[in-house]
């Protein structure tokens, strides 16, 4: 499945639909009537998710794009999601997730989802599991639970009250296949359309960043990108073909933000996209800064038990390895 393959699906048409109607909003006192959300239950569903918030500028700092993003890994362990891919921007962020129906998960799986949640070790009957079935399989919970996590975050440390995002989220069902794949290239790309970057991995806060600084190595994003009716399954080779894919998307003038630069286009064409060890490694630089502790497994346990009563922390820590660089951990997980 090469670049030329991959370029006869981009429908431009539906990239500038997404473009339009992600920039339009809504404030929260608007008084109108709400139109019905298309959601689907029988199935499991994939939707492109777009909230922006309610305040002016951009309030979603680099501090406050780690706590929502951290938000939506904690709630994506509870619900029953695959998160696809993402984009947290200074004002608004983007989600493409696979939501999977109540049929798809057994009561015993939920059981033990409820059981890691509520680790106060409350009963958990028949009638709560079927309830949390029913919540945990729902757009709509998913969304509310990550939204008012974060406002009530902002809020206290802003000193603040009230409303963060603007209207209620909009989203919008989503085919797999060449569907999928041109969406998740507009989500990465919107960084590189906002002129914050020259590249879409050098945005922190987006797919193709946080699997290019830490390698997913948590598991955390799901590595479909709409490539399996191609037959391509090996990740390592279906995430230098996305890259492929976003590069070139992202050369091409939509007439909406900034182009990608052809010269850089151009360099990954030479080197069929493939990352060099020392740009893996330049990708990776901030566990040496913001790691906490980095070393061997050893050397990190040690130092972590000699800390722990400082950081109020009572729990066995499980360290992260630091992808790319074999036998090197960090205390803390991190974007990269």
């Amino acid at each position: 499945m090469g670049t030329d393959t991959l370029l006869i699906h981009i429908s431009q048409l539906h990239i500038d639909k997404i473009s339009s109607k992600s920039h339009k909003s809504f404030p929260p006192e608007a008084k109108m009537s709400r139109i019905p959300r298309f959601l689907k239950s029988d199935t499991s569903t994939i939707y492109h998710i777009m909230s922006r918030t309610a305040l002016d500028g951009y309030p979603l700092s680099d501090v406050g794009k780690e706590v929502l993003l951290e938000l939506i890994r904690k709630f994506s362990s509870f619900y029953v999601v695959d998160v696809l891919g993402f984009a947290l921007m200074g004002n608004h962020f983007h989600l493409a997730v696979r939501m999977h129906s109540t049929n798809e998960i057994s009561d015993d799986a939920i059981r033990k989802r409820m059981e890691t949640w509520y680790a106060d070790g409350r009963f958990i009957t028949p009638a709560a599991i079927s309830r949390h079935k029913k919540m945990l399989t729902s757009l709509s919970h998913y969304m509310k639970s990550i939204k008012q996590a974060f406002t009530r975050y902002y809020n206290k440390t802003h000193n603040r009250r009230g409303f963060f995002w603007g209207d209620r989220f909009k989203s919008v069902i989503v085919e797999d296949g060449p569907t999928l794949i041109n969406l998740l290239a507009y989500i990465d790309l919107n960084p590189v359309r906002a002129g914050l970057v020259q590249k879409p991995e050098d945005y922190r806060w987006n797919t193709l960043g946080y699997h290019t600084g830490n390698g997913n190595i948590d598991e955390f994003l799901n590595t479909d990108f709409g490539m399996k009716e191609w037959n391509e399954y090996d990740p390592a080779e279906i995430l230098s073909k996305y890259r492929e894919f976003v590069y070139e998307t992202g050369a091409l003038d939509t007439g909406k933000g900034k182009a990608m630069d052809s010269a850089l286009v151009q360099a990954e064409r030479i080197k069929k996209y493939l990352l060099t060890r020392a740009e893996r490694f330049k990708y990776r630089t901030r566990y040496f800064t913001d790691s906490g502790i980095i070393g061997s497994k050893a050397f990190v346990q040690e130092a972590f038990d000699g800390i722990k009563h400082l950081l109020g922390s009572k729990d066995e820590r499980r360290f992260t390895p630091v992808a790319g660089v074999k036998g090197m951990y960090s205390m803390k997980k991190l974007q990269g």
